[in-house]
């Protein structure tokens, strides 16, 4: 039986400011700031469980299902870093067993390496009895999981020093700070995107010239505006913000060379249908933001969340009529006016969207005490096999 074992679950974060260029690949250390908001884990969330033993024979890792390279850079970069900052020494020599599993489409521009490597940072800082703050570890698996080590709304600071001790994450507010403040997760494609982050951010520090300007000139300005629309609750701000800064991270893309495309049809239609919306109504209710994928998240407020669902069924609706289209957190469905249908002059796309995840801000990494909850099972092999 194992008497080393822990389990944690981590969430997903969606940048608002992005993140999109390394000035040290191995250090992963970012070019600029970055700012995101962590989604709760009820809806999308990774699950890792770690276990050690004098029985296990070598290190092995799962992931959803199939097993992984344990020897893999960024993995070992975290494993080692953690190892060093060890209280419970009685384990370090005994080999490693790792299986995690996300509920949500893994490589498709939706945050699941954040999410991965926060929990996996959480669980093996429980294992090896870890204090103190592990943005900086988990920043060392992938950048962007440094953020997913807090809840609420989080700051990623680039830090000046070469060795990377000052680029950490920091809370801005916590999730109960702005409780109103609601994401839909527009499924348009849940395969995996062709070309990886990682590859893209070096084509685009390498090649474009728009980068550096962004870096220097407009991403620290919008760092310090977005902070302050969010300690005073100005969705207006926010929401406008949000949207320009997806537009120019798409912007970058393209102006890579060769471009990079990661947007879809679907994805510049439900720009286009926010847009309108906002303008029916005279105010940013809506704001949308795309990372390196075709998947939109969008941002608003609980009272419009109804209405938008109800919008977003009628403009792209499941093909299959006894479909699931909207996942998470229930709503009622609302009647919308013909007038602000007639506005949006958009024609129904029967599948466009696979499906949309309805959640709320949330919480960062946590362990579960609940052993029926462990992903290994007595012997530290999946029990989903």
């Amino acid at each position: 039986m194992i008497t080393h074992m822990f389990t944690a679950v981590a969430p997903v974060n969606i940048a608002v400011i992005k993140y999109w260029g390394k000035k040290d690949e191995k250090l992963i250390l970012p070019i600029n700031d970055s700012v995101s908001i962590t989604l709760s884990k009820k809806e999308m969330c990774a699950k890792t469980t770690v276990a050690c033993s004098e029985h296990f024979e070598c290190d092995r890792m799962w992931l959803n299902g199939k097993e992984q390279d344990i020897q893999a850079p960024r993995l070992q970069n975290c494993i080692t870093e953690l190892k060093k900052r060890a209280r419970n020494v009685k384990v370090l020599n005994l080999h490693l067993h790792i299986c995690s599993e996300n509920n949500f489409p893994t490589a498709a521009g939706l945050a699941s390496s954040a999410a991965g490597f926060a929990c996996l940072v959480k669980a093996l800082s429980a294992l090896y009895d870890v204090e103190g703050d592990l943005s900086q570890i988990a920043r060392q698996g992938s950048g962007s999981a440094s953020r997913s080590m807090y809840g609420g709304f989080v700051q990623w600071v680039a830090g000046t020093q070469a060795d990377g001790s000052d680029s950490v994450a920091r809370l801005i507010a916590p999730r109960e700070h702005w409780p109103e403040m609601r994401a839909l997760i527009l499924v348009v494609n849940a395969g995996k995107k062709e070309i990886g982050s990682t590859k893209g951010m070096q084509q685009s520090v390498l090649t474009s010239s728009l980068l550096p300007y962004r870096v220097s000139n407009i991403v620290p300005e919008r760092v310090e505006a977005i902070k302050k629309a969010i300690l005073q609750k100005d969705f207006q701000t926010f929401a406008e913000i949000t949207m320009k800064e997806s537009n120019q991270f798409h912007a970058i893309c393209l102006d890579t060379f060769p471009p990079i495309q990661y947007m879809n049809s679907t994805s510049f239609k439900i720009i286009h249908l926010v847009h309108v919306y906002n303008e029916f109504y005279g105010e940013n209710k809506v704001a949308y933001t795309f990372d390196a994928g075709p998947n939109a998240c969008l941002y608003l407020l609980e009272k419009d969340v109804p209405e938008v669902i109800s919008i977003i069924k009628t403009v792209f609706p499941p093909s299959n009529n006894g479909a699931e289209l909207i996942k998470g957190l229930d709503t009622p469905d609302v009647s919308i006016s013909q007038v602000l249908l007639d506005s949006l002059h958009m024609t129904p796309e029967p599948g466009a969207i696979q499906y949309v995840i309805n959640t709320q801000i949330g919480s960062g990494p946590a362990i579960i005490q609940e052993t029926g909850q462990h992903l290994l099972d007595g012997k530290g092999l999946p029990l989903s096999k």
